[in-house]
């Protein structure tokens, strides 16, 4: 296998405990990804011996203002200690900060002066991950269906933002589900964007479930990737259209190559 396999435990298996889901995930051979932390337990997360791939590590700011950078600081500050105390791997930004249902608390247009501000607070950002040894990704997320709104979501804007930030503290989580909503061309992206890539994550359109439900060739984006030289993780941010054991079956099956 040439992928490290990882799967949202919020998306799967819902009715359970998350310490249940992540302990799942684990015992089938995944490391884990999460949502926002301050919804779990923490010490029963710590507990269920799962490895953590992703995080949000954020919860409230935004790229492109002074008082929305203080405050995407100040937050990922207290949220890349709670990633250390899990050991998570990667803790996840985006453009701005996310309400209910995806959408952006505050919807806005990505101006030249917006770019500028929010290259200095990418490498604010940075300076953090440095002082903490962690490591930050930006994830591209897709306007026409999930998350209108958002600036910087494309993912030409996320690649065009950490290439410019060029430092290893900050990678792209390059999200293929909204890829394939937005922009299309997935594997000539993968290429474009593979010396940035910290996390590839997956889902198939439509519906945002499991590899072979939807119109992704995702085999044929895996033997890609591998052609590439990428080995890095690959996370199923997906529901599961049956059985999550069956979806992450299939997943696995996806990306072995």
């Amino acid at each position: 296998m040439a992928f490290t396999l990882a799967a949202c435990a919020e998306m799967l298996w819902q009715d359970r405990p998350i310490a249940w889901r992540a302990a799942r995930l684990h015992e089938m051979g995944f490391e884990v990804g999460l949502w926002n932390w301050p919804d779990h337990d923490l010490d029963a997360l710590a507990a269920s011996g799962a490895t953590f791939s992703i995080m949000n590590g954020y919860l409230e700011g935004r790229l492109a203002d002074d008082a929305g950078a203080d405050q995407l600081l100040a937050s990922a500050r207290e949220t890349a200690l709670v990633g250390k105390r899990l050991g998570v791997a990667r803790l996840n930004l985006h453009g701005t900060g996310l309400g209910e249902g995806g959408r952006p608390k505050l919807a806005e247009v990505a101006t030249p002066l917006k770019w500028v501000k929010a290259l200095e607070t990418l490498n604010r950002i940075c300076d953090l991950a440095e002082e903490l040894e962690v490591q930050f990704t930006l994830e591209n997320l897709n306007l026409p269906v999930d998350h209108a709104g958002v600036p910087f979501g494309r993912a030409e804007e996320t690649l065009a933002l950490v290439s410019a930030v060029n430092r290893p503290e900050l990678r792209l989580n390059l999200d293929l589900y909204h890829a394939q909503i937005g922009e299309g061309n997935l594997i000539e992206l993968c290429q474009a964007c593979l010396p940035w890539i910290g996390e590839i994550q997956v889902a198939d359109v439509p519906g945002r479930c499991e590899p072979g439900t939807g119109e992704i060739n995702y085999a044929g984006v895996a033997r890609a990737l591998q052609k590439m030289g990428y080995n890095g993780p690959v996370g199923m941010e997906a529901f599961a259209s049956d059985t999550p054991e069956a979806a992450l079956e299939a997943f696995r099956a996806a990306f072995t190559v």
